[in-house]
């Protein structure tokens, strides 16, 4: 099979990787790619976003399946208009998207499928979100309801805070046309966790958990950002919480997707809270996360286009999903300024090109995947350089969580690049790894 992954960042990068190492693949390209992906597959220089340029490469190429990385492109109708043209992609259409693309649509399906999920009010009216404060003064959630990139959920301590974040929302338009609609949550407490299955629209594979870090500060201060760093899986993932979740969460939202006409295929993301009430939903993603691709990705020991074939031509249940149980942890390493402006163009030392762009490290329990990377095009030798706000991800594997950890912390601490930042406290054991120890089960609905 000849495959187009469409992507720039992390995730893709790892994507690339994964695939890389299936016997049925004959051909792999990226658009557009990073210096990662280009020292295993083509990079073409098309935009994730430019769906008239993906579908012409595609059909150029005469690829046999094309693998989407980012949100945007499958709220867009990427797939749709793939499928149109006979073919195959693996992701959602553009109506299965709005699982992500709409955080009411969300909503309104885990009512529909009794999923457990907070209580929640949606407002397109900016006066009524205000009234609705008045009498709620404790700690709530604002969200916008379309995509921002990450940054349109609001946690707001106070009545004070929560206005604000209306406002930032709908009348000083931060998030744009996302924030035209907005949600108002109810505020959780408990560990998150974030859990993947793939899906043909009907069945599901055994899942996979992972544990990710959103703010950019040591112990979870800060802004929030595109992922500072992840562990999988988590300690307190047992096969019991896995078929709680399974059974209450993930298939009764496939299959309401399917009663609506809509049915859902590809990879669908649950990010949970683990409340004393049990397991409940935060948000679903139509995708996988970025940085948890990169510790998920490198778990799945089965073959990947077989899979991803298997859920396109609607026969999941017929192929073998099988998940590593070592430990892995990724730590990001983001430009300095980031999440807000930052400076690009700085030579990364350290990565031992030719080795970690081809992932021959393996014996050493590292990999690491690019992001917000470039080839320079103006030096003498292969030289790569920052291009972005999340840079890299440096994955480390053991036997344990704590040798993971290690691993992949002194692989951080090779590299270099001016104004690098990294979190240190990434899956520590007084931190995110703590075990969580579940109240009684509440009947969904």
């Amino acid at each position: 099979m000849k495959v187009l992954i469409v992507g720039s960042g992390g995730r893709e990068h790892a994507l690339a990787w994964r695939l890389q190492q299936s016997s049925d693949l004959t051909g792999l390209w990226v658009a557009s790619g990073n210096a990662g992906t280009a020292g295993i597959a083509t990079n073409i220089d098309v935009s994730p976003d430019d769906l008239d340029g993906i579908s012409a490469a595609a059909r150029s190429l005469r690829i046999d399946l094309v693998v989407v990385g980012p949100e945007i492109p499958l709220a867009a109708g990427l797939v749709d208009r793939l499928d149109s043209l006979g073919i195959p992609a693996f992701g959602p259409t553009q109506a299965a998207a709005q699982i992500e693309s709409s955080k009411s649509f969300a909503l309104e399906i885990m009512e529909e499928a009794g999923v457990p999920c907070p209580q929640f009010r949606t407002f397109r009216d900016q006066q009524l979100a205000l009234d609705f404060l008045g009498s709620h003064q404790g700690p709530v959630v604002v969200k916008a309801d379309g995509l921002a990139a990450g940054k349109g959920v609001l946690i707001c301590d106070d009545r004070a805070a929560a206005v604000s974040a209306v406002q930032d929302c709908m009348s000083q338009r931060l998030y744009g046309d996302a924030g035209d609609t907005i949600v108002i949550q109810e505020f959780l407490t408990g560990p998150e966790l974030s859990v993947f299955a793939f899906t043909d629209g009907e069945h599901l594979s055994p899942l996979v958990a992972a544990c990710d870090y959103k703010r950019l500060g040591e112990g979870d201060h800060g802004p929030n950002t595109g992922g500072m760093g992840g562990f999988s899986p988590p300690e307190f993932w047992t096969d019991d919480l896995a078929m709680e979740v399974a059974d209450r969460i993930m298939q009764p939202v496939i299959q309401a997707m399917s009663r609506r006409g809509m049915p859902y295929r590809g990879v669908l993301y649950a990010g949970l809270m683990l409340t004393a009430e049990g397991p409940k939903v935060l948000e679903f993603n139509c995708r996988f996360g970025d940085p948890e691709a990169q510790i998920v990705l490198p778990r799945l020991a089965s073959d990947p286009l077989e899979l991803m074939a298997g859920c396109v031509e609607g026969r999941l249940s017929a192929v073998p999903v099988l998940w590593d149980a070592q430990d892995y942890v990724g730590i990001v390493m983001v430009s300095g300024g980031y999440p807000g402006n930052y400076s690009v163009g700085f030579e990364i030392a350290g990565l031992d090109a030719g080795l970690d762009a081809r992932f021959n490290k393996e014996e050493r329990g590292t990999i690491v995947f690019h992001a917000g990377t470039r080839v320079a095009p103006d030096s003498d030798q292969p030289t790569v350089v920052s291009s972005g706000g999340r840079v890299l991800t440096v994955v480390g594997r053991g036997g344990s969580l704590a040798e993971a950890r290690a691993t992949a912390y002194h692989r951080v601490e090779e590299i270099s690049f001016q104004g690098a930042y990294y979190r240190t406290d990434i899956a520590a054991v007084e931190g995110r790894s703590a075990v969580w120890v579940p109240g009684p089960a509440t009947p969904a609905g």
